[in-house]
């Protein structure tokens, strides 16, 4: 993935460094420096994919030659601990291509020549053979001072005093991220970056309920290994490779950055998991809004309803039995389900209207299916009144107010009675690959009588 980097860095001659030296080693070329009389000459070096120098407009020509710019540079400071250059070194995304690598750093070197008004030195290097290939870079020098007409004018201090720095440097770290956004957002990448700190990201994503991104970025920074450690440790993981053994960080520096790594990379896999995770039950609670929503549609009440729509969740990934595997029924097996219901419904009536017109007998009432909850001593004809009254819908006397004053009809066969009067009615079931079973649909009867309502 992408990862930010933009750090500022001053050519100081107390450092022994100087600005034609500097230029010659970035972009890989030979420059002859007139105040030390010596010449630095790079070109054995690979690496540089780009080059190129932006100044403002009304810049001399001789600004866009390197040698005489920088060796201008030079001569314009006098005491020993001048700063002669400044550089922007800048990581570039790995996703872009060429192209838009070079367009990006061009983008930032512009404004950064139209906002100090002096003269950016551009070099793009590709990562090192050995190292991460995904290290593409930039270095872009800059003058300290602005450049016009007449040459190099005064001192750039707005990037130099202690009050100003700072800001400047926050504001153009914050105006890097963005432009490389732009341009990820532009090739079609998702990735992006970010210039704060882990801290204020963290804070961020607490502030908008985004856990997983907060706990991911609940770590330390990575410490810099710097060339001379990269180089040791690029070595160790080679000779590791070619033995066939695991790699071991030889230096203290180099232990922290792998462990660092490790966690990292442990906390992003946790995160993808968990977002997988979020996005399964999203994914299943939109079956269920759709399954509900269908099942009322065709006629279901609210119970049968959400029943036939946590099926449909609970069978997304094949949890549950049916050939359907999760897939929520046609219209057309729905219209059949239903026809077999009303067709199973006018059987329970049919046979309780025979039940009713034949002499009753213990044979027919355990056809009925409540004999077996009969206490002793009740007798055909009472069995019949009492199958009237409950199919006409009358209230119970006073003498079953109670069950257990008298009342041969205890909780169980009236539950019973109720859950085939019940089924007889034409209601569209939304299931999936199989039937309520007795004792779901005794459930759900119970509930209904109690005045439960349920719905998603």
């Amino acid at each position: 993935m992408a990862s930010y980097h933009l750090s500022v860095k001053s050519v100081q001659r107390s450092a022994g460094r100087s600005a034609t030296a500097a230029a010659a080693y970035r972009h890989a070329e030979r420059i002859a420096c007139e105040r030390e009389g010596r010449v630095h000459d790079y070109r054995a070096k690979a690496g540089v994919e780009a080059s190129f120098i932006l100044a403002p407009e009304d810049a001399p020509a001789w600004a866009h030659d390197r040698q005489a710019l920088w060796n201008a540079a030079e001569a314009k400071e006098t005491r020993v601990n001048s700063v002669t250059a400044r550089e922007w070194e800048v990581a570039l995304p790995a996703e872009l291509d060429a192209e838009g690598r070079r367009v990006l750093v061009a983008g930032f070197a512009a404004e950064l020549v139209a906002r100090y008004g002096v003269v950016a030195d551009v070099a793009i290097h590709a990562p090192h053979r050995e190292g991460d290939q995904r290290n593409w870079h930039a270095h872009v020098l800059t003058t300290t001072r602005k450049l016009g007409p007449e040459g190099l004018a005064e001192k750039t201090r707005v990037l130099d005093a202690q009050q100003t720095r700072g800001v400047e440097v926050t504001a153009m770290r914050e105006r890097w991220a963005a432009m490389q956004n732009h341009a990820l957002e532009r090739q079609g990448h998702e990735v992006r970056v970010d210039h704060r700190s882990l801290g204020a990201q963290r804070e961020e994503a607490l502030s908008h309920g985004d856990a997983l991104r907060a706990e991911a970025l609940d770590r330390p920074a990575e410490v810099k290994l710097g060339p001379v450690v990269s180089a040791i440790e690029r070595r160790e993981a080679q000779e590791a490779e070619a033995e066939g053994r695991t790699y071991a960080p030889v230096t203290e520096r180099g232990a922290q950055v792998h462990e660092a790594r490790q966690a990292r990379s442990l906390l992003a896999e946790l995160a993808r998991v968990r977002a997988a995770l979020a996005r399964e039950m999203q994914e299943r609670v939109e079956l269920a809004r759709e399954n509900y929503a269908a099942a009322r549609e065709e006629g279901a009440d609210r119970v049968r309803a959400g029943l036939a729509a946590l099926r449909a969740a609970a069978q997304r990934h094949g949890i549950g039995e049916g050939p359907t595997h999760g897939l929520r029924p046609g219209r057309d097996e729905s219209g059949e389900r239903q026809r077999r219901q009303e067709r199973e419904g006018d059987s329970i009536k049919d046979r309780l209207a025979r039940l009713l017109e034949r002499p009753t007998d213990r044979h027919a009432a355990e056809e009925a299916g409540v004999m077996r909850d009969l206490g002793p001593g009740q007798g055909p004809e009472d069995m019949r009144e009492r199958l009237e009254r409950i199919l006409g819908r009358e209230a119970p006397g006073p003498t079953q107010a109670e069950p257990g004053a008298g009342d041969p009809f205890t909780p169980g066969i009236r539950e019973r009675l109720h859950e085939v009067l019940a089924r007889a009615k034409p209601v569209t079931r939304q299931e999936l690959g199989r039937g309520l079973t007795h004792d779901e649909d005794e459930h759900v009867l119970r509930h209904k009588d109690q005045g439960w309502t349920h719905g998603l």
